[in-house]
């Protein structure tokens, strides 16, 4: 009950959660601050936030839920059985055209393993992680966070796309100055794909600026379909435009002198350890190598 109202900060949304009425959820906040004699959260109108002992809970509240997520998994590997509920967050490439696969093919295996995916960009996913919203995220950005533990996972490459009547797929290639002044959409700040772009660009001592940017979009969905009713051009994940390739609907763009690639990244918090979280991870690898 107080995990839920930590984490939704509001008593009516927990309430809602839990399928339970909100006074039986204020009932329930008063019982526990009184039985640990501490105030658990500051009110505000209808606003609340947590106290610092409130905080504190909050952390030995997660730490309990570890350890029942790890018994259930060590108990039910005795019977060779998997279940529990497992949270990935994923970012917007992976959970769009990378992750369902798997998820597809670990479901039909460990049927009692409940799986819930959240999606957002590389920035909201390494954030969710942080704050116990997930138990495993997997990304697309670059490694940056010192409290964060990074496993690769699959390869990808960034390419750039046009729809196949673009006058430039009939060039070999383009070079650095022709892509300068090319229209380009771009995804949005907080995007891992955004910053392996920049960060290929500044071997070429080129920033955003240099370019020529028609628009920012918040999802890959909305550039592709933006590049079939225009002369734009976009970087994307292959993963991203596989079905476009085959279809002849999209063309790549070879730009001379440069290469996009990275790694895909499972993430886990520093000095954790979940055990369904690590029984995906292990399967999402060998079934990527099939």
């Amino acid at each position: 009950m107080f995990h839920t109202v930590a984490k939704r900060l509001s008593f009516t949304k927990a309430a809602t959660d839990l399928f339970i009425t909100q006074p039986a959820v204020t009932k329930h906040i008063k019982e526990l601050e009184q039985y640990f004699k501490v105030q658990l959260f500051e009110r505000n109108g209808s606003k609340i936030r947590l106290t610092e002992q409130g905080q504190v809970m909050l952390q030995y509240s997660e730490q309990l839920f570890s350890i029942y997520r790890n018994m259930e998994f060590d108990l039910n590997s005795f019977s060779d059985s998997h279940k529990g509920l497992l949270h990935i967050g994923a970012s917007s490439t992976i959970s769009q055209y990378v992750i369902p696969f798997t998820l597809a093919s670990f479901h039909k295996k460990y049927k009692d393993v409940v799986v819930k995916l959240m999606n957002g960009n590389t920035e909201q996913i390494e954030h969710a992680l942080l704050n116990n919203d997930i138990d495993l995220g997997i990304i697309e950005g670059k490694l940056k966070n010192k409290g964060i533990k990074y496993t690769p996972f699959v390869k990808d490459e960034i390419v750039l796309v046009s729809n196949a009547n673009h006058p430039l797929t009939k060039k070999p290639f383009i070079t650095i100055e022709e892509l300068k002044n090319i229209p380009l959409l771009l995804r949005e700040a907080g995007s891992g794909t955004l910053d392996v772009i920049a960060y290929a660009l500044k071997t070429f001592d080129l920033s955003f600026s240099h370019l020529n940017i028609e628009m920012e979009l918040g999802s890959t969905e909305a550039i592709k379909t933006y590049l079939r009713n225009s002369n734009c051009m976009a970087f994307l994940s292959v993963h991203s435009v596989f079905t476009e390739l085959a279809n002849n609907s999209f063309r790549i763009i070879d730009v001379e002198g440069l290469s996009i690639e990275r790694k895909f990244h499972f993430i886990e918090r520093q000095g954790t350890s979940e055990q369904l979280a690590n029984l995906f991870m292990v399967f999402a690898q060998q079934h990527n190598l099939k």
